[in-house]
């Protein structure tokens, strides 16, 4: 794509439109998209069926009431949220800035803006478009940014115009003047990337994201900037990204719609069954019967073919109109009460629980497998220099509190010496220190120098202190350890660094950034030092570095005995070396970097193949190593989680070495599993004959640690070229092979995964959906978790360091990884529970109404004729049946949050899904059978032959109608009090409210007064008042309730008794639990014993790509996620017996 500065006509305006409706198009619009849901589609036809006279034996209204205010409630919230849509956009595109018109500038409107315009921007302005930097009032164009809006980051990002621009574009006039060609990426919806060149004045320049301010930031710090519009309304990055995201469904969900489905089957083929049995009723006696006649010319069969719609009408209750609303509301009230849980809120950073989606909250209640990451999740991500290798020797920092107890010659270094020095930073090696202020030890001096020059730190100077911006905690920790060391990073440029050492201070010229990245695993510097030598510094992995060591490098060995050693603790290590390059060397080297710099094919492939010609025959100083501490409440976590069965794997990017001592050290790894390394297993058993056949046929534990390369052979990640005829066998053997991985990772207690990718953390997650059909959770803090998230059945984001990215990808976020297990434990749990009981319940009261018709179609001819009052119908599921069972699904919980906790083992039957399936389905059919069986049968017996105590005789239709429909009312509200296992007085209202807002209607729609307003519409004029003084009548009703209920109560209490559930055990002895656990807040006796081992992780350069290719006045390469470490950080439990007998 080409962009000229000035206007062009034909480009896109900077306007933007995310509202959906307008006011011609809202109606129409709305209903296409309801009627697009297959259940109001079937609603609407019943509804046109019902305006046939010929088929329809209900009013219109029965059907058109309930469907209206489905459709109109759901219409509402989405014309609240359109509104808020246009006040949105209106306000956007009405927002001014300063653009270049006529040779000055001049305020216009966002929508007024195009591309090509130069556009001035102040402090606290946000970007219009996106826009390319050309230059600002700080010092080498550097802008700082906040990017909120585009990843919820509040910390300030930096922006930097080229030097071209910068020196040559300050002035109005020069800015009127600039007539560059910018050539770049399409559109597109990469927020972490931009490739372009600007050609001006017959030279090219290369552009990169770091060039570019993005729409929806904001200018901090920066008086006054000027840029050029690249991308404008509909084109900028931030609302290419505002597609749909991928809609993900529970299990609860796909069960509730196939058995949807299968009501409606049933639906087809009762009303097939009764229009047969009229079609022979009517041969045999209706057409016999001179009663009967109708005066119209129809067999038999045309009359049984009018009943089958007939019946199709009348039983259509069967499918419930008002579920997926009712659903939708429980959902909504679900995920408020996780926002609003204060024991999920962190008042260090007032970061409250957020569930940020409302359709998955049940499926919390089925978590079988979690996928975590570690750094940042299990642990805080706040990074410690702890020990360092220099030149072969070990140099140890930091000492616990404990051993500075017991040993008080070992003192923190007093810093005092050094005015630059961070207080917060601890050593206790005075040796080093000492050696290092003598500058006696070159490799001490060359280790410090180099974690002060290479890095992509930006520094502040506020009060007289320095502040450092890093892009990872990691960078921070390294350069405020020089600092402290005297070697001081004071301030850079896009072509200069400024240190301050031996209390002199010098400025190093910078030839070139290579920046980190995921693949490259490392970062060089090339500089030219102060006596003119040219120099390049390089940090890294160390089985990166190792590879591109000198032949002749020293104390490689050493180094490595070190490195393990630091493996062994668990800290997350990176190696340092350099290299000298002659005059000759870098000049030849610069052309080609010039040239991948400026290429529009494949930049990033081209500047990495230029960095691995540079960075070679490298000489090696030493290592670092970093603590990064735990999290609060991770073990106790954990060790909760395992218990309820939900096996956590940890995906990392560490060694193997590394992660199995993590898994020790936090007891996913104990010594009685016997450990397998990756392709052990699957060599000795390649393929087996039986699917059932265990691949670990010795009795015990089995661990399981694999590492990335390993993953590649599994998930055929490969990129060779076979032949064509070779790759159908190659991927049938690929996809046996993954599914002997998993069987066999799943037989495992524990699996770590080091040194995966972000991309083999996702194709993990993916294998176990595939070929286990578990519902997974997926939970990490950083940007190279997004794909995990996204991939899971449930993504959870925790706001760390690291960012939001995660957070903005999740479905549910909160700031600590302890707060999972009340998420799962309580939340899921809960919504899990009320969700089942309230389908089991809506489903049984909807077949105990609907198949009273049933019933009666024996009694009257099969006819299509119904048993109850319209107006009954058409009010049973919006008023008189839905306030208790939706509270039921809102409230209920068979145990508090505590014993939740207590007893991990409540959350198998989520896992197992034995409280809604298709068994529950026919017992809640067979259920609604059995209940309108008596509702139908018992008052029939009553009425007949029945006289009243004023001698009429009760025995019409009208009167049977009341009694059998305050029989169901009474019965259904029963049977949910029956079902509720947490009363409030919410809950008693709302039964006892349903059954006096029935008798309330009845009473009104029976009177006299309404008869005489709307004759045709109410017809049981005095009914109620005439049958429900009959007391018969009500022995009768209290005679149809009590065995309706009896056989229930009896299998409950059987449950309870004989066979009683886990629940049931706890709810039992619920008071006594509750007094034991009220005892353990009063004592605060600990129930976890910590390991011996420090729960720390390795590789120490796991962040994402720095700020190289600002610094660096523009370069771009490959911004892909990092690789971060993670075990599984857990503990010993101490057991509790009770518990576990439970």
């Amino acid at each position: 794509m080409e962009t000229k500065v000035g206007r062009k006509q034909q480009s896109p305006g900077n306007a933007i439109k995310t509202y959906k409706y307008n006011v011609l198009t809202f109606i129409p619009l709305n209903l296409f998209e309801q009627f697009k849901r297959a259940a109001n589609l079937y609603f609407l036809a019943l509804l046109i069926l019902q305006v046939i006279p010929e088929i329809s034996t209900l009013p219109w209204y029965t059907t058109l009431i309930p469907l209206v205010v489905v459709l109109g409630v759901t219409a509402i919230k989405d014309l609240v949220d359109d509104l808020a849509r246009h006040r949105m956009d209106k306000e956007i595109n009405n927002r001014k800035s300063e653009v270049l018109l006529n040779g000055r500038f001049q305020e216009a409107k966002w929508r007024d803006i195009q591309v090509g315009d130069v556009v001035r921007l102040k402090k606290n302005d946000f970007v219009p478009a996106d826009i390319l930097l050309l230059s600002s009032s700080n010092p080498n164009s550097l802008c700082y940014v906040e990017t909120a809006e585009l990843d919820g980051e509040t910390n300030l990002k930096f922006k930097m115009g080229l030097r071209v621009t910068d020196e040559r574009l300050q002035e109005e006039r020069q800015l009127a003047e600039f007539d560059a060609l910018i050539d770049c990426e399409e559109p597109n919806n990469r927020l972490d990337k931009f490739t372009g060149t600007m050609l001006w004045r017959r030279e090219r320049y290369p552009l990169d994201l770091d060039n570019m301010l993005l729409r929806g930031c904001k200018v901090r710090n920066t008086e006054e900037c000027h840029g050029l519009v690249i991308f404008a309304g509909a084109d900028t990055k931030i609302m290419r990204n505002g597609g749909k995201t991928r809609f993900k469904r529970t299990k609860i969900d796909k069960l509730m719609n196939y058995m949807v489905y299968t009501i409606f089957v049933l639906l087809v083929l009762v009303a097939a069954g009764l229009a047969i049995g009229h079609t022979f009723w009517w041969e045999q006696i209706g057409s016999k019967a001179w009663y009967l006649f109708d005066g119209k010319d129809q067999d038999a069969s045309y009359r049984g073919f009018l009943s089958f719609w007939g019946y199709l009408i009348v039983l259509n209750t069967m499918v419930p109109i008002s579920l997926y609303v009712s659903v939708e509301i429980i959902r909504l009230g679900q995920s408020k009460f996780i926002n609003w849980d204060l024991q999920m809120y962190f008042a260090e950073k007032d970061t409250p629980a957020k569930a940020r989606t409302t359709t998955l909250n049940e499926q919390l209640g089925q978590i079988e497998y979690i996928f975590s990451d570690k750094t940042g999740t299990l642990t805080q991500n706040v990074m410690q220099f702890k020990k360092c290798t220099i030149a072969g020797r070990i140099r140890s920092g930091l000492f616990t509190h404990n051993a500075l107890l017991w040993c008080p010659w070992f003192q923190p270094v007093d810093f005092s010496w050094n005015q630059y020095a961070d207080r917060k930073f601890q050593f206790t090696d005075h040796a080093l220190v000492s050696c290092v202020r003598s500058r006696k030890d070159k490799d001490a001096v060359e280790f410090f120098k180099l974690l002060s020059l290479c890095h992509t730190v930006m520094v502040e100077h506020k009060d007289g202190e320095l502040v450092y911006q890093a892009a990872s905690p990691d960078e921070g920790a390294l350069v405020t350890a020089a600092r402290n060391f005297g070697y001081v990073f004071l301030s850079r440029t896009q072509d200069s660094i400024t240190i301050r050492e031996a209390d002199q201070e010098a400025t190093y010229e910078m030839l070139a950034l290579l920046d980190f990245n995921s693949d490259r695993k490392r970062m060089s510097i090339i500089l030219r030092c102060p006596d003119g030598r040219v120099r390049l510094y390089c940090k890294g992995a160390d089985t990166v570095i190792y590879e591109r060591l000198s032949p002749n490098s020293r104390h490689k060995e050493t180094t490595q005995a070190a490195l393990d050693v630091f493996a062994n603790e668990t800290l997350r290590t990176l190696c340092l070396c350099y290299k000298d390059i002659s005059d000759a060397e870098y000049n030849a080297w610069s052309r080609k970097h010039k040239e991948a710099q400026v290429t529009m094919v494949d930049r990033d492939a081209a500047l990495d193949r230029v960095y691995e010609q540079i960075e070679n025959n490298l000489m090696l100083i030493g290592a670092t190593a970093i603590e990064d501490k735990l999290q609060d409440g991770v073990p106790e976590t954990i060790a909760k989680l395992a218990k309820a069965d939900i096996k956590i794997w940890v995906l990392t990017g560490d060694k193997k070495e590394t992660a199995e001592n993590i898994g020790y050290s936090c007891s996913l790894l104990t010594d009685d599993m016997q450990i397998h390394y990756g392709e052990d297993p699957l060599t000795q058993r390649p393929g087996r004959k039986k699917t059932a056949e265990p691949f670990f046929t010795t009795p015990g534990k089995n661990a399981l640690i694999i590492t990335g390369g390993w993953l590649n052979e599994i998930l055929y990640e490969k990129k060779k070229k076979r032949r064509r005829l070779r790759l159908h066998l190659l991927m049938w053997c690929v996809h046996v092979f993954q599914i002997d991985f998993v069987d066999m990772a799943c037989e495992c207690e524990a699996v770590i995964c080091c040194r995966v990718t972000p991309k083999q953390k996702a194709n993990v997650v993916s294998l176990v959906k595939k070929y286990k059909k578990a519902v997974t959770l997926s939970i990490g803090d950083g940007a190279n978790d997004v794909n995990m998230i996204k991939t899971a059945d449930i993504g959870v984001g925790i706001s760390g360091q690291e960012g939001m990215q995660a957070v903005m990808s999740s479905d549910y976020a909160f700031a600590q990884f302890r707060y999972l297990q009340r998420l799962l434990l309580v939340h899921g749990r809960w919504s899990y529970i009320r969700m089942c009981k309230f389908l089991r319940f809506f489903f049984f009261k909807n077949f105990a109404f609907t198949l009273v018709h049933f019933w009666y179609s024996f009694f009257s001819g099969y006819s299509s004729q119904v048993a109850y009052e319209d107006w009954f119908i058409t009010l049973y599921n919006l008023f008189y049946s839905s306030l208790p069972v939706l509270l039921v699904g809102l409230l209920d919980q068979d145990v508090n949050d505590k014993l939740s906790l207590k007893f991990p083992k409540l959350y198998l039957p989520g896992q197992q899904g034995s409280l809604f399936n298709y068994k529950n389905f026919f017992i809640s059919l067979f259920h609604g059978i059995f209940v309108s069986l008596i509702i139908f049968f018992i008052p029939y017996g009553a009425f007949l032959q029945t006289m009243g105590q004023d001698g009429e005789a009760p025995s019409d239709y009208q009167s049977f109608a009341v009694v059998t429909a305050s029989s169901l009312i009474f019965t259904v509200n029963l049977q949910i009090s029956l079902d509720t296992s947490y009363w409030t007085f919410v809950n008693c209202f709302a039964v006892l409210g349903s059954i006096a807002i029935y008798f309330g209607i009845m009473f009104d729609i029976h009177s006299a007064g309404i008869h005489v307003i709307f004759t045709s519409q109410f017809t049981f004029t005095g009914v109620a008042s005439n049958a429900l003084r009959q007391p018969y009548l009500w022995l009768t009703i209290i005679l149809t309730v009590g065995i309706s209920l009896l056989p229930v109560i009896c299998i409950q209490f059987l449950h309870k008794t004989i066979w009683p559930s886990v629940g049931d055990k706890v709810q039992r002895n619920r008071r006594k639990y509750e007094l034991e656990l009220e005892e353990e807040e009063r004592k605060r006796a600990p129930a976890f014993q910590r390991g011996r081992r420090s729960r720390r992780s390795a590789y120490a350069f796991s962040h994402s790509r720095g700020y190289a290719d600002l610094i660096a006045s523009g370069r771009s390469i490959r911004r892909r996620p990092p690789t971060r470490g993670g075990p599984q950080d857990s503990i010993r439990e101490v057991p509790q017996t009770e518990a576990e007998n439970i």
